[in-house]
């Protein structure tokens, strides 16, 4: 065979590497997604904007907005500890919003209209009833799941905890909710001020209003609805990607368990409406509460659990030379981190406050690394991202390991604020 042109290898000319072909098939799947969400968002804008009207579109998003910085606060909160990338971040919440209210709203609609005409015994009311204590619950956590698979996927290497799991479809959920809140505020808005009981002008008939009562209900009582359903899903796809990534019957079986006890808690929580008021407190009181202080206790454990990791398969690296004996102590509290990141600006600058959180970020990934080898064994790829993630924690060494050398330090002993330490001497002028 003549070789090919220009020097190359013979059977190369005209072919694309692997590594080629990977790219140009991440490019073209990122684009295909935006794409779907920007088309997503645009069908879901126009719906809404006209089931509304353009004033209850405008005061309902205006309300919905409310619990979203809360509930996205308490996320990033339980997330401290290995961030996810906002690019995934971005990805659930934008699914939720968008993607997953689309499908809802048609498949949701498409059902009550079949019910209501192809079976003769069921009224437009209780195909209203079917719709949302049936259809709904299985079309929207199914929607919502959708998103939790896609990262499960293609950014498995990220979803490696049952934290990440509740991260991500908790901010899918609360993307969901805050489109339907949009919805629900907004219908209420324009049936208010159909019947003159509501005035933009004045807060007059506000407190009887059904806007009042709407916001009251979705956004005060239970604006964490959607995303305990979805968390459920969300905490099996993450014990299924830590504790079961080579066994595939329960790896399918655990996210569909979590999805279907999403769906059974959806369906519960949507019934309750259809009870009257004390039904409604009940379900809400006895059942919803509890579900959720469960979840949440749950949630501050596995943070804890993640923080714990670091003290146990950090002290290998740290025998080897790679930390500091005091690193494996220093990075599982997140109060030292920080006081690490404040001792580094104050004394040599941002640049050396990014060095302490790229260094601490890295110790996590090593560690979660390491976790995951001894759970269930070491992936094909364990040596090299080991050898990755250890070359760059090494390159940050020289600037974050004073700081944290020292927030170990002096959170291990009285604080004394008149007393310049040290290192703050190290970093200030002197005269010669």
């Amino acid at each position: 065979m003549p070789p090919a042109p220009d020097g190359a290898p013979p059977g190369t000319r005209g072919s694309a590497s692997p590594a080629s072909r990977r790219a140009l098939f991440r490019a073209l799947s990122l684009i295909t997604l935006i794409a779907l969400l920007t088309l997503s968002g645009i069908a879901i804008l126009t719906m809404v904007r006209r089931q509304t009207g353009t004033e209850g579109f405008l005061v309902g998003f205006a309300l919905a907005v409310f619990p979203v910085p809360v509930l996205v606060t308490v996320f990033r909160w339980l997330d401290r500890v290995e961030p996810e990338p906002w690019r995934n971040l971005a990805f659930a919440f934008s699914w939720g919003a968008c993607a997953a209210t689309l499908v809802a709203i048609v498949a949701n609609g498409f059902a009550t209209q079949w019910l209501s005409t192809n079976i003769a015994s069921v009224s437009p009311t209780d195909a209203e009833t079917w719709s949302s204590t049936v259809v709904a619950p299985v079309v929207e956590e199914s929607a919502k799941a959708a998103a939790i698979l896609l990262l499960f996927v293609f950014r498995r290497r990220h979803v490696d905890g049952i934290t990440d799991g509740i991260v991500i479809a908790g901010l899918t959920a609360t993307g969901f909710a805050f489109t339907e809140n949009v919805l629900y505020l907004g219908n209420a808005v324009g049936r208010d001020l159909s019947l003159g009981s509501l005035s933009l002008h004045s807060l007059a008939g506000l407190a009887d209003s059904l806007t009042a009562g709407t916001f009251f209900v979705r956004v005060i009582m239970s604006p964490f609805a959607h995303p305990l359903f979805t968390v459920l899903t969300g905490l099996a796809f993450g014990i299924a990607a830590t504790r079961f990534p080579h066994h595939r019957p329960l790896r399918l079986a655990l996210p569909a368990l979590g999805l279907t006890t999403a769906i059974l808690l959806h369906s519960i929580w949507n019934s309750a409406s259809s009870l009257g008021s004390f039904g409604f407190l009940a379900v809400y009181g006895l059942f919803m509460v509890p579900v959720f202080a469960a979840v949440s206790c749950l949630a501050v454990w596995s943070r804890r659990e993640e923080l714990r990791s670091l003290r146990t398969y950090l002290p290998p690296y740290a025998a080897a030379g790679w930390l500091t004996p005091t690193d494996p102590l220093t990075l599982s509290s997140l109060r030292t981190r920080a006081l690490a990141r404040t001792i580094a600006r104050r004394t040599h600058g941002p640049a050396a406050a990014r060095a302490v959180t790229e260094y601490a970020a890295l110790a996590t990934s090593l560690a979660f690394l390491r976790r995951r080898a001894h759970r269930t064994g070491p992936t094909p790829d364990f040596h090299t991202r080991e050898r990755a993630l250890l070359h760059h924690l090494w390159q940050t060494k020289p600037l974050a390991h004073p700081a944290l050398t020292h927030a170990h330090h002096t959170a291990h002993r009285p604080y004394q604020p008149d007393s310049p330490t040290a290192y703050e001497q190290s970093a200030a002028p002197h005269d010669d």
